[in-house]
């Protein structure tokens, strides 16, 4: 598991002493999937080329929320745990499958976290909380189509709290770039672009793209390296396995908590990087957070 750096003193202490709450130690990732949950089949995004052309692609942007997938009867997500939202909320959804993201605010993902990951919601955060749709799970036709049909359907439900994720056409390159820099100055995290033409279907595919200031990417954590210095006794970097199945540290970007109690070994974390080096390994690669297992 590697260094044992919690000195006898219980998880809640710690962060305690640090100043924060269970979601200040590792966001929507500190609860793992109940036992039996099996993750959904989901589209995940590559990221874009700086340069890449929107041609043929409907742009939206890209929320800081939580990924959460309907079938009709019940809400999941990413990792297959059931959402515990109000019934309220849910009565509201249409019988059939959507796919989008719960939303709070453009900066206030913790927040979010604190109140989709409780056993028992509480209404006065949920009725603060809406469900922003990007796709119709299963659903033929191209995606300008499914768009479409989205946008109808949020209108049929006429519900507040039910939102059509906006898709646009951007003119060209230097229109998508302004287009970015508005969603930065507002306090968003970046674009998605999707094909238009694309049918439905899942994995990450370059069907769908992500386009943000800095890279983002997920590893697999595989080990703790102890810390030195100001950092002796915790936590002082990650190792961490990529998709492509390099091995490389992660040092930055974790608060007094993290380096406390760091994600667990086998857990999947989000980290940010400016590209990579001819060795393929991410360039000033730091941890953002561990990914949603709820």
């Amino acid at each position: 598991m590697g260094t044992t750096i919690t000195h006898g003193l219980s998880r809640r202490h710690l962060l305690a002493r640090a100043g924060l709450g269970l979601v200040g130690l590792a966001g929507c990732g500190a609860a793992l999937p109940a036992a039996g949950a099996s993750a959904p089949a989901l589209l995940l995004a590559r990221d874009a080329p700086i340069d890449v052309d929107p041609a043929g692609y409907l742009v939206s942007e890209k929320f800081d929320g939580v990924r959460a997938l309907w079938d009709g009867r019940s809400m999941r997500f990413r990792s297959g745990r059931t959402v515990c939202a109000p019934a309220w909320f849910t009565a509201r959804l249409p019988a059939r499958g959507l796919d989008g993201e719960l939303w709070l605010a453009r900066g206030r993902f913790e927040l979010l976290c604190a109140a989709v990951r409780r056993e028992r919601p509480r209404d006065d955060e949920w009725r603060r909380i809406s469900y922003r749709i990007f796709e119709l799970p299963d659903a033929g036709g191209d995606f300008s189509a499914r768009a479409e049909r989205i946008r109808r359907l949020v209108a049929d439900v006429g519900w507040a709290q039910l939102a059509a994720v906006e898709q646009s056409v951007v003119a060209d390159r230097a229109a998508l770039r302004h287009r970015l820099d508005e969603v930065l100055q507002v306090g968003g995290e970046g674009l998605v672009l999707h094909r238009a033409d694309a049918p439905y279907h899942t994995g990450r595919s370059g069907a769908l793209l992500k386009l943000k200031p800095v890279r983002d990417a997920e590893a697999i954590v595989i080990g703790h390296v102890p810390g030195n210095g100001r950092f002796a006794g915790q936590m002082g970097a990650l190792r961490v396995r990529g998709d492509d199945g390099a091995t490389f540290l992660i040092g930055t970007g974790f608060d007094a908590a993290q380096r406390a109690l760091p994600p667990r070994v086998g857990s999947t974390v989000t980290y940010t990087h400016r590209g990579v080096t001819a060795n393929g390994v991410p360039r000033f690669a730091s941890f953002l957070r561990v990914r949603g297992e709820l």
